[in-house]
């Protein structure tokens, strides 16, 4: 099978990924792929995608994601993953929203409760209509970020 990304290390890059690997500080995040820009090098062992994602229990496409981050990219790309340019999912609330929920909950709970629980918050919420849906975890995460708590009390 002929890879389309063919990777050829210089004897500097050879030396960095050698280093990396046999050391063992490094997380192994970065290890494994040193591991395979190594055994997919055209001018050292020069194994298959099959191979190497067979020996280091890897997924072939991982295995020629790699491959692809370093040549296109660069060997800093290949061993250090990005992070998202945006995350998966938008919040379902912005600052207003987190600041009604915030208000909510600083105010007085249901009749025949004693303080407001996530759950009870998250169907307050949901009441009046500042989202569509809302989770009890997702009051929770709210209100750590404002260092607050389901109980807001008054002092004095």
């Amino acid at each position: 099978m002929s890879e389309k990304y063919i990777v050829r290390l210089t004897a500097e890059e050879r030396e960095e990924l050698t280093a990396l690997v046999s050391k063992g500080k490094n997380s192994a995040a970065k290890i494994r792929p040193a591991q395979v820009l190594l055994k997919a090098d055209a001018d050292g062992p020069n194994w298959t995608d099959p191979r190497i994602a067979e020996a280091f229990s890897m997924h072939l496409n991982t295995v020629a994601g790699i491959r692809k981050r370093l040549v296109c990219q660069g060997l800093d790309a290949a061993l250090n993953r990005q992070p998202q340019a945006r995350p998966s999912r938008t919040p379902k609330l912005d600052g207003a929203g987190e600041a009604r929920v915030l208000a909510v909950s600083c105010s007085e709970p249901p009749p025949g409760q004693a303080r407001w629980s996530l759950r009870l918050l998250a169907d307050r919420v949901v009441e009046l209509g500042i989202v569509e849906s809302f989770s009890h975890e997702s009051v929770r995460r709210t209100l750590k970020k404002t260092n607050s708590s389901p109980i807001c009390v008054s002092p004095g």
